[in-house]
């Protein structure tokens, strides 16, 4: 119904009558309205959302992927035993059924390379594996209890980061020199490479610990320990699993790097990477090609962990995500 006025008398104000429509005649009900069809946000869904859009991201996936069947399922792409060597054709250039040719001692290259990508990322994945899990943890127990456990973890930490894990591996295998095979190489690389992780790991505890929602969970009777576990360490992860994510190329590296020098993976044993690049270093003036075809597998390898490393970053930083 309309507005009403009256009219004022002897200077009283005057009295206005409001129109209320009916409540179903009103958008309140629409707008109040609780959609529970629809996802929740969280900052995994968004960040997935975001690295689905970027190029990047899904040349990364396009180079992981072909490494991943590589290293699962070698006999998909060579029927050749890289094994079977014959000197007659040392050095011998590509031809039918060997499209990279032959090595010093007469292996093929492009079967030696197949076969080798499983033993480098095997021991990049065991590597990360160990740096994740270890880091996480020490990092964690630092941060959130703190007092003496966190000065003593902390000088541990700063002990182990003071020492090149490169070096280290390369003493370790030394000494272990009759015990080298991928898990031994793994957690000589792992063991020294953990407190880059630990020292991340805190420093977001002791961001994350101090929260609302945190002192909420303490306050409704959830354990130190339960809380630290399940609303602690799940919302300070993200930064480790970038740098776990980047650090994965550098396992990969660094096994290469001790096969190359001597102390890695036995030539005769294993068939990696490091092994066909330290090999083929003795006919680099006259042959660089059985150096350069597994030196660019382990480039193309390292860049496809780099590039999806960056692409986590920044899907995991709102910041940049905001920038963008």
């Amino acid at each position: 119904m309309p507005d009403t006025q009256h009219t004022p008398s002897h200077g009283a104000r005057p009295v206005i009558e409001h129109f209320v429509a009916p409540v179903d005649q009103t958008p309140v009900a629409g707008v109040d309205e609780v959609r529970i069809s629809e996802k929740k946000s969280s900052l995994w869904r968004d960040a997935w959302r975001d690295m689905r859009r970027r190029p990047m991201f899904w040349i990364a996936a396009v180079i992981l992927l072909f490494v991943a069947l590589v290293s699962l399922f070698p006999t998909l792409f060579t029927q050749i035993d890289p094994r079977t060597c014959s000197l007659p054709f040392s050095n011998g250039p590509s031809s039918a059924g060997h499209p990279l040719g032959y090595n010093k001692q007469g292996c093929d290259v492009y079967s030696r390379i197949i076969h080798g990508t499983s033993t480098s990322v095997s021991v990049g994945l065991i590597v990360i594996a160990i740096t994740f899990v270890v880091g996480t943890a020490v990092g964690a127990v630092a941060g959130f209890f703190g007092g003496a456990l966190d000065s003593v973890l902390s000088r541990i930490g700063d002990i182990f980061f003071s020492i090149p894990y490169i070096l280290a591996a390369v003493v370790v295998m030394s000494v272990l020199s009759e015990h080298r095979n991928p898990l031994v190489i793994a957690l000589a690389i792992g063991g020294f490479s953990w407190p880059i992780t630990a020292r991340i790991v805190r420093s977001e505890i002791l961001r994350v610990k101090n929260a609302d929602f945190v002192m909420a969970a303490e306050s409704l009777g959830l354990s130190r320990i339960g809380t630290m576990m399940k609303h602690v360490i799940p919302n300070a992860i993200a930064p480790a699993i970038v740098v776990t994510t980047i650090s994965l190329s550098s396992a990969i590296v660094a096994e290469s790097v001790l096969s190359f020098l001597g102390v890695g993976l036995p030539p005769g044993d294993f068939i990696s990477w490091g092994n066909d690049i330290s090999s083929a270093q003795l006919s680099l003036r006259t042959d660089p090609m059985p150096l350069i075809y597994p030196s660019l597998a382990l480039t193309i390898t390292v860049l496809g962990f780099i590039l999806l490393g960056e692409v986590v970053r920044d899907a995991l930083d709102p910041k940049a995500r905001a920038r963008r």
